[in-house]
């Protein structure tokens, strides 16, 4: 029989500030690594022509910037998933599963939770949904092979939001508030959060701040020359060309 242990929120809080920094240096990393050939290739150059996108640098900062928001919130969802398993094994024992698509295990009350942790309630389309599904049978069908007789409980545990409908038959989906309450015994923790994540925030956005301008002025710079004419004008052609045709064009920058 596991105890469960109160949380002490000095243990969260000095968790938080020794790895947020973690979040940041991701996102700058990301930053690094990016080419203005990749970010190109993920997006529609129709959409920026309907919308009658005049210059290089606003092409430039959309693709940058819809790149950033989509690798931000799954660094900060991988982020919270450990901070999760964290503040449970404070106060359950619980523990990193090993098991193919679950995050979390542990145990309450006799049950064996296993746990699929995500940013969001709106995670997935119907496939992705399917897929947790048959993560859990198969988690739990491999945990009941050492325990006949262990009772295991799936649950999806979303870190923001509502779950309108936490009962979904083959699982449970516990979102924002909900499911902080259930990894941790505290109602009040999903509140309490809030503080330490602004932990050096604004340092620390000043940073990426440097890194984004830079990478901004370079891209500019590369796409110019790349895809504008000599009179400054954006060659339409040559772009959807280097998006979309079917015979590559020549590499990009």
């Amino acid at each position: 029989m596991v105890t469960m242990k109160p949380l002490i929120l000095n243990d969260v809080s000095t968790y938080v500030e020794e790895n947020i920094g973690t979040f940041h240096q991701k996102r700058i990393a990301t930053l690094d690594e990016l080419s203005l050939s990749k970010v190109l290739k993920r997006k529609n150059p129709y959409l920026f022509k309907a919308k009658n996108v005049m210059t290089a640098e606003e092409i430039v900062r959309g693709l940058v910037d819809a790149h950033i928001s989509s690798n931000e919130e799954t660094v900060f969802g991988d982020w919270l998933e450990g901070l999760a398993i964290f503040i449970n094994e404070k106060v359950y024992g619980g523990w990193k599963s090993g098991i193919a698509g679950i995050d979390l295990e542990f145990d309450k009350e006799g049950t064996r939770f296993i746990v699929n942790i995500k940013s969001g309630p709106n995670w997935g389309n119907s496939s992705q949904i399917a897929k947790m599904k048959s993560d859990f049978k198969t988690a739990a069908k491999t945990l009941r092979t050492s325990n006949s007789k262990l009772q295991v409980v799936a649950v999806n545990g979303c870190c923001y939001g509502r779950a309108n409908t936490p009962d979904q038959g083959d699982y449970f989906k516990y979102c924002g508030q909900t499911f902080w309450e259930f990894i941790s015994c505290d109602p009040n923790i999903y509140i309490e959060l809030i503080d330490p994540l602004g932990h050096k925030a604004k340092e620390k956005n000043e940073e990426f701040q440097e890194s984004y301008a830079r990478m901004l002025n370079k891209f500019t710079f590369q796409f110019g020359n790349k895809y504008c004419d000599n009179n400054g004008s954006i060659n339409w052609n040559k772009l959807v060309a280097f998006n979309s045709s079917a015979s590559q064009p020549s590499k990009s920058p």
